[in-house]
């Protein structure tokens, strides 16, 4: 097969929605594969991908779907997730003496400053994305946290 050949149809599996290709010509095979993209489902819903909850309906009967939905809903906190963006270190206050920016109760808006995650010597405000209450506090003041992981609750 061609070089140019090769690049259309790699490009024409990567366009379609096709996730496996095999190709065999003259002892010469190609197998080309694609990643699913996984769509979350945010808000009061648990977290759960689409194409796995349709599987999930498939496989099982109505009745065991929707008792399962409904113990995982009511095990997932009420609220809002404030999450970490990147990686880095989680300070509580602008400075090792100074109050924290927020505690558990406080009121906070949304852009308000809620703490600051310190990344390669930059420091970096995470503000709150929501107007509420906060609920939770998921991290202690120096402690190290990962992309995607919560800080803080928001009711």
């Amino acid at each position: 097969m061609e070089f140019e050949n090769l690049l259309i149809l790699i490009k024409t599996v990567s366009d379609s929605e096709l996730t496996d290709f095999a190709y065999e010509e003259n002892g010469t095979s190609i197998h080309l594969k694609k990643k699913k993209e996984t769509v979350v489902v945010a808000g009061n819903q648990p977290d759960v991908p689409i194409a796995g909850l349709a599987a999930a309906q498939a496989a099982a009967s109505p009745a065991t779907v929707n008792a399962e939905t409904v113990q995982a809903a009511s095990s997932e906190p009420e609220g809002m997730i404030v999450k970490s963006p990147l990686v880095g270190t989680f300070y509580a206050a602008p400075s090792e003496d100074a109050d924290p920016f927020v505690s558990v109760g406080d009121q906070v808006k949304k852009g308000q400053t809620l703490a600051i995650v310190e990344a390669m010597k930059l420091m970096n405000e995470i503000e709150s994305d929501f107007d509420g209450k906060v609920a939770e506090i998921y991290v202690q003041n120096g402690q190290a946290v990962e992309y995607g992981q919560p800080l803080f609750r928001i009711v």
